[in-house]
């Protein structure tokens, strides 16, 4: 389905628009960016969140790093702190990276299988598909809160592909 220099490129643009995503949050007020307008994880801080905490999650079930210690339904609530998530997702991101950068097809190969706590079943899926899910799940929560920083008039720059990365 997909080859590692997916993965490598997806990681890439992954932290190039976190870069961006954050500079903006960051110009807007806590309150702002905690305000509930309506997310599915609320607001701008707890989807930002969640993505750090699936983000940790995927990556666990791939053997790098430990699963976050909260349930999906807290995944909104994982760092308190704006600047402490901030810092947290840049080291996310220079992992993920790492990790990308290191596949090889034969790691996309074959099928993980985990304990979903989502769907409170075990679940196995082909790998290289798991690896898609993790990037896809990125750009669906960031665009939410691309549209929640917008809502509140801040700016993030060109997000789309062609456009982010040399």
């Amino acid at each position: 389905m997909i080859m590692p220099d997916y993965a490598r490129t997806m990681a890439h643009y992954n932290a190039e628009l976190n870069r961006r995503i954050y500079g903006a949050a960051l110009r807007l007020s806590d309150e702002q960016r905690r305000e509930d307008c309506g997310a599915f994880w609320g607001s701008i801080h707890g989807t930002l969140n969640h993505l750090l905490w699936a983000d940790r999650l995927w990556l666990s079930r791939f053997g790098i790093g430990e699963a976050p210690g909260v349930p999906i339904r807290e995944s909104a609530k994982l760092v308190s702190d704006f600047d402490a998530l901030w810092a947290e997702r840049q080291a996310m991101d220079e992992t993920l990276i790492a990790w990308a950068d290191g596949l090889t097809t034969e790691d996309l190969g074959g099928e993980l299988s985990w304990h979903s706590g989502a769907t409170g079943r075990d679940m196995t899926k082909p790998r290289d598909l798991i690896v898609v899910q993790i990037f896809n799940h990125q750009t669906h929560h960031r665009g939410q809160v691309h549209a929640l920083i917008t809502r509140f008039g801040e700016k993030t720059g060109d997000t789309d592909l062609p456009f982010v990365l040399p």
